[in-house]
C-alpha cells in the first residue's frame, strides 16, 4: 500500500515538524503499517458514530475507546489549535482525556480495549507530518493508559479515511451535517456501534432508553 504526501503548509510548521521527527515523535506510515493495528469490523458505523456524537470540525480530535466487540465504551473531543505537530504535545492531550473518561487497564497482562483516534483536519486524505505525530501520540498515549493502539482516521472535505487500510468514504465527511441525538443521552453510554441497524440507530435506541 502507498500513501501519498502532503508537505506543509507553512515554515513554522515545517520546522516544528522537523524537530519533532528528530525526536522520534512521529510515525512514517510504513511504521504504523507495520505495528500491527487491528482492523476495525467495521469502520463505516465507527465513524458515522462518532461523527453523530461529536459532530467535529477541523482540528477536532476524538479519542474513542472501543470493548472487546467494538462496542463503544467511551470517548471525548477537543479542538487542538496548536500546529506544532508534536507527538509529545498530542499524546499529553489524548492522554488527560482519557484520564477523564476512562479508568486506566495497566493491571492487565494484555490489553482488552483499544482506542481509535478520529481527527478531523482540512486537506485531503494523504498522508501528512501532522498526521505522524498524531500516530505517535495515540500509540503512546496507549501505552500509558494499558489499552491496545487502534486505528487512526482522518475525517476531511473529501470524506473518511483509515490510514494505512486504504479503506474510506465520502460520508460522512468534514462538510457533513450531523444527526442530532436527544438530550438524554449520557455522553460515555456504552454503545454497539457494529451491530442492528448501524450507528445512528444506535444511538436513537439509547436516546430513547
Amino acid at each position: 500500500m502507498t500513501f501519498g504526501f502532503t508537505p506543509p503548509s507553512t515554515s513554522s510548521l515545517a520546522t516544528a515538524t522537523g524537530g519533532a521527527s528528530r525526536h522520534g515523535r512521529l510515525l512514517e506510515p510504513s511504521e504504523w503499517m507495520s505495528a500491527g493495528i487491528p482492523l476495525l469490523r467495521n469502520p463505516r458505523e465507527v465513524v458515522s458514530g462518532l461523527h453523530s456524537r461529536h459532530s467535529p470540525v477541523p482540528a477536532t480530535a476524538v479519542i474513542a475507546v472501543l470493548g472487546p466487540e467494538e462496542q463503544l465504551v467511551a470517548s471525548a473531543s477537543f479542538v487542538q489549535r496548536s500546529a506544532s505537530a508534536d507527538g509529545w504535545e498530542y499524546r499529553n492531550a489524548l492522554l488527560s482525556r482519557l484520564r477523564r473518561v476512562l479508568p486506566h487497564d495497566l493491571r492487565r497482562r494484555t490489553p482488552v480495549r483499544t482506542a481509535v483516534l478520529l481527527y478531523c483536519r482540512e486537506g485531503d486524505e494523504r498522508w501528512t507530518l501532522e498526521d505522524g505525530a498524531w500516530m505517535w501520540g495515540l500509540r503512546d498515549a496507549c501505552t500509558l493508559h494499558g489499552l491496545r493502539c487502534g486505528a487512526y482516521i482522518t475525517l476531511t472535505r473529501d470524506g473518511w479515511q483509515v490510514l494505512g487500510e486504504g479503506r474510506g468514504g465520502r460520508r460522512p465527511s468534514s462538510d457533513s451535517r450531523p444527526q442530532r441525538l436527544g438530550d438524554t443521552v449520557a455522553e460515555f453510554a456504552p454503545l454497539a456501534l457494529h451491530t442492528g441497524g448501524g450507528a445512528v440507530e444506535a444511538l436513537r435506541r439509547a436516546a430513547a432508553r
